[in-house]
């Protein structure tokens, strides 16, 4: 089956030149290479952003304290007590 022609894609893959690979004193670190893709502008202001992600992470973080405890309960239940 034909893996159809390769292209380099930012943030994933490129085929460097060995000329490339010698500048960085043979170093084979793909981000030396790849280099990250574009970011996009979603048009949300970084503040807003920031706030809201913020938010999120808080309510992650107090989900995440419900769930180790239900988690450390199962596993004393089960006899694995740590």
């Amino acid at each position: 089956e034909d893996a159809g022609d390769y292209a380099d894609v930012p943030g994933f893959c490129k085929a460097a030149k060995i000329d490339d690979i010698r500048k960085h004193g043979h170093v084979l670190t793909p981000g030396r290479y790849v280099g990250a893709e574009a970011a996009e502008d979603d048009g949300e202001p970084f503040e807003e952003k920031m706030k809201r992600l913020a938010a999120t992470l808080r309510e992650q973080q107090k989900e995440a304290v419900k769930l180790d405890a239900a988690i450390a309960a199962n596993l004393k239940e089960l006899g694995y007590a740590g």
